[in-house]
């Protein structure tokens, strides 16, 4: 990147102006400082007319003391690596970022959590994501099929792309880590949004985004900061809604549902542009158990211990199930019958039982969808 545009990023501008201020403070004589938003659920709060969860005025105060000396020389070297990443218009993983920690002598990580903890601090600094910072996940992003055309531009050449997410066999397009430079052409009428790999195979090679006119989407687990930004982007800019379909448990709803569409409290300094407001809850719910028999069929299992605690603690203390009363009931109802079900527990009607009647019949009715 030339000079001239690197010092014009505004990224650039707030390192050397907060390198300035330290500067400063260190020349008048004065212990230099550096403030960051405190990441946890307790600093946040859900405004549905926003729709995401934003952060509260709560801080951590990092100042320059004997026992700071390490953390505060890590951050700044952690923000020089970053400035120097921009300039030179490249980007470093956040595994390499931690292994040219190596480098800084006593202030060296010794650890990868280490590392990103240091990268997470930062991007609330300066209230801007990684990839910004030139800093890019480790994970790889979701998958994609269906009604869509992704336009993006080849590396090193610059040179337009056009990519057809219903061509790629029986595979699936790949979502890159940085998407806010990619473009979209679609007709589709929906996004469906899916955790499991199993399901979303399973959807693509029949071809169900040909059926149902809309774009599927694996999410993997929780899904990575590149596929909620994706998602996001195509359902703002096609206006078309998010559908979202994972297991019937407490972390499917509580982790990977609700940190899809309201973001989460580690990150919500920037879950304006991470989250997805417009998703609505498909299934599988508490009361499709009820409604498909799916207990009584041997098609449930119990509730883990560890499942109990995540919903009791979203009931008590998350912002979001303090707010939805119908997802209140949901959790509530999942706990009083004590089971969880999987995506693939339909499978025991018919392997495609999913894709021929599950699916089709609740797409017929998104108005009752849980929020």
């Amino acid at each position: 990147m030339p000079k001239a545009r690197a010092a014009a990023n505004p990224v650039v501008g707030k390192i050397v102006g907060s390198a300035g201020e330290i500067h400063k403070k260190i020349v008048a004589g004065r212990k230099p400082d550096l403030k960051f938003p405190l990441r946890s659920l307790a600093n946040v709060r859900y405004t549905p007319k926003k729709g995401y969860f934003e952060m509260l005025g709560k801080k951590k105060e990092r100042t320059l003391s004997v026992s700071t000396v390490k953390s505060f020389a890590q951050t700044l070297r952690m923000v020089s690596l970053s400035k120097q990443l921009i300039e030179q218009g490249d980007y470093a993983t956040k595994r390499d970022a931690y292994y040219q920690t190596k480098n800084w002598d006593e202030a060296r990580c010794d650890d990868q959590v280490e590392s990103d903890t240091i990268m997470d601090d930062i991007e609330g600094l300066f209230e801007v994501h990684k990839e910004l910072l030139h800093f890019t996940p480790d994970e790889h992003g979701g998958l994609v099929a269906g009604e869509l055309i992704v336009i993006d531009r080849e590396l090193g050449t610059g040179k337009v792309q056009e990519i057809d997410c219903t061509k790629f066999g029986s595979g699936a397009y790949g979502i890159p880590s940085a998407v806010d430079d990619l473009g979209f052409r679609t007709k589709a009428k929906f996004i469906l949004a899916i955790e499991t790999g199993g399901i979303f195979e399973r959807l693509n090679r029949h071809r169900f985004w040909e059926k149902a006119n809309c774009i599927l989407v694996s999410m993997a687990g929780v899904p990575t900061r590149a596929v909620r930004r994706f998602v996001r982007r195509l359902a703002d800019e096609k206006k078309i809604p998010v559908y979202v379909f994972v297991d019937c448990d407490p972390y499917g709803i509580a982790n990977i549902y609700r940190t899809l569409k309201v973001g989460s409290g580690n990150n919500a300094h920037l879950n304006e542009y991470f989250c997805v407001p417009q998703a609505r809850f498909l299934g599988v719910t508490p009361q499709d158990i009820v409604d498909y028999k799916l207990q009584s069929q041997g098609c449930t299992h119990p509730l883990k211990d560890v499942d109990v605690k995540r919903a009791k603690d979203a009931l008590k203390n998350d912002p979001f199930f303090q707010h939805y009363k119908e997802w209140a009931r949901a959790l509530e109802q999942l706990l009083k019958m004590g089971v969880r079900a999987e995506q693939q527990a339909f499978a025991k009607f018919d392997l495609n039982y999913v894709t021929d009647t599950y699916l089709p019949a609740k797409l017929k009715h998104p108005e009752k969808f849980l929020p």
